[in-house]
């Protein structure tokens, strides 16, 4: 994908100067791992798998991710799992169904719905492995590595399918091009990654429930489309989702607030 190695490019002009913070011999398996998941099969997948499904179908299986980050989170990493997280994460993706829903169509490819699963799957595991390894690793370096291994891969594989002789270099082709290659992928990693290290997995994962949120809402704003009632309830089911998820009940508050007087005494 030319965003992905173009973004890593412009990432590497950045961070070539903290060259002494790659580690690269104690951390080339994290890059790697990160890579694997998290742009290679991330974004793959996700290109082979539309030409098999419709997109909005296609995207509401892949925002399925934060109930995966959720239950790898609990089982892997330790989380807490209540039942109002559970709550939440089913009613954020429950919300992502009802915006979805009128672009679904009656075409249905298993191969698609497979892939789709797939990369839904990649994601999560590979957000879950960062926040597992992550704090290993400088994390400008990591997007930077993963962007340009990553591009680099799915650059070779896309020109098997086609060549640079077929792409129109427009006006709007170049600025869509260095729009992603800034803003989309690298910086949109480097945020997401950052706030996973920082906080819980689960937590942080819920906040994608948004992506597909914010892109209708764009939609209505610049090019005038109409507010449906699915984007109302989506909205409410959403903003009710991440709630539940980040909501601290008052008992944990209050045994939170006792354990640090406990250890400041001690």
């Amino acid at each position: 994908m030319k965003l992905t190695l173009l973004g890593g490019i412009l990432l590497l002009l950045i961070t070539f100067p903290r060259y002494k913070q790659i580690h690269f011999k104690e951390n080339w398996h994290i890059y790697l791992i990160s890579t694997i998941f998290n742009v290679i099969l991330f974004f793959g997948l996700q290109t082979v798998g539309l030409q098999y499904l419709p997109s909005g179908l296609f995207s509401v299986i892949v925002y399925f991710q934060p109930v995966l980050v959720g239950f790898l989170a609990w089982v892997w990493l330790g989380e807490k799992m209540s039942g109002l997280k559970i709550s939440g994460l089913v009613l954020g993706f429950l919300g992502v169904v009802v915006i979805s829903f009128k672009s679904f169509s009656a075409e249905l490819s298993i191969v698609g719905v497979v892939l789709a699963l797939i990369t839904a799957i990649s994601w999560a595991i590979g957000t879950v492995f960062l926040k597992k390894a992550g704090a290993k690793v400088d994390a400008l370096w990591l997007v930077t590595i993963q962007c340009v291994i990553g591009g680099l891969v799915m650059t070779g594989a896309g020109l098997e399918q086609e060549s640079f002789s077929a792409i129109q270099w427009s006006a709007p082709y170049l600025s869509g091009l260095f729009y992603g290659a800034i803003f989309g992928i690298p910086l949109a990693w480097l945020t997401y990654f950052t706030l996973v290290r920082s906080g819980e997995a689960s937590k942080v994962a819920t906040y994608t429930f948004l992506v597909p949120l914010i892109a209708l809402v764009v939609g209505t704003i610049f090019l005038h489309e109409p507010v449906t009632i699915y984007l109302i309830i989506g909205l409410i089911l959403i903003v009710f989702s991440i709630y539940c998820v980040n909501h601290t009940p008052k008992v944990q508050r209050v045994q939170s607030i006792q354990v640090g007087s406990s250890s400041e005494n001690m």
